[in-house]
């Protein structure tokens, strides 16, 4: 398994090998032991999401009040999808920086995204599917979004594809908008919820 950190901090990029043959193919999205090394603790899975979309669909830009907050561990088991994560952390370094990932059914790359960041993927071909283990289970109350078409953000959506937006992604706010509304995350506070998270996983493996 292969691992590197995005141009936003606290998401990172998995790639596993992937056995194919004559019967078809074989492949461990999620790897525990990458994924411990990489973030300094262990994935609590509370919830798993599937969803698929036609090509175009965008969803997001979502993220999740914090603490607790929700982090999420991403794969496109069939189809393809450019996937974004948004650093809408108020007070981070990188606030307002982007990064994106093609993930596919061809590589079944992975990205996680730490509680706090946003997160925003579009389909890029006919019934898309796109997986998701969740760190915490749906709260509606806790839940928000950024308008993924903000031009302030100015993400490279392809020009190719009809965008499919939900009537909540496209009635939702700026990221300026969400910043003066006070509902985006506030970056100590997600460094404090990474550091319980280590504090956690240490104590886990010494018991």
């Amino acid at each position: 398994m292969q691992v590197s950190e995005l141009a936003v901090p606290d998401a990172y990029l998995f790639t596993p090998r992937t056995f194919p043959d004559d019967r078809g193919l074989f492949v461990a999205p999620f790897q525990g032991a990458a994924f411990r090394e990489a973030t300094g603790h262990g994935l609590r899975v509370e919830q798993t999401n599937h969803s698929v979309s036609r090509r175009g669909v965008i969803r997001g830009i979502h993220f999740a009040d914090t603490p607790p907050g929700q982090a999420k561990y991403i794969y496109c088991p069939r189809g393809a999808l450019l996937d974004f994560v948004v650093d809408v952390r108020v007070g981070s370094p990188t606030f307002g920086r982007w990064d994106s990932v093609r993930l596919d059914a061809d590589s079944f790359r992975a990205v996680y995204i730490a509680e706090g960041l946003g997160h925003a993927f579009v389909a890029l071909s006919e019934d898309t599917a796109i997986g998701y283990l969740c760190s915490t289970g749906y709260n509606p109350g806790a839940e928000h979004g950024i308008n993924p078409l903000d031009e302030a953000l100015a993400l490279p959506w392809p020009t190719e594809l009809d965008p499919i937006l939900s009537d909540r992604d496209e009635a939702a706010p700026t990221l300026a908008e969400a910043a003066e509304a006070g509902i985006l995350p506030d970056y100590k506070d997600c460094l404090a919820r990474y550091e319980d998270l280590r504090a956690e996983s240490d104590v886990t493996s010494s018991a």
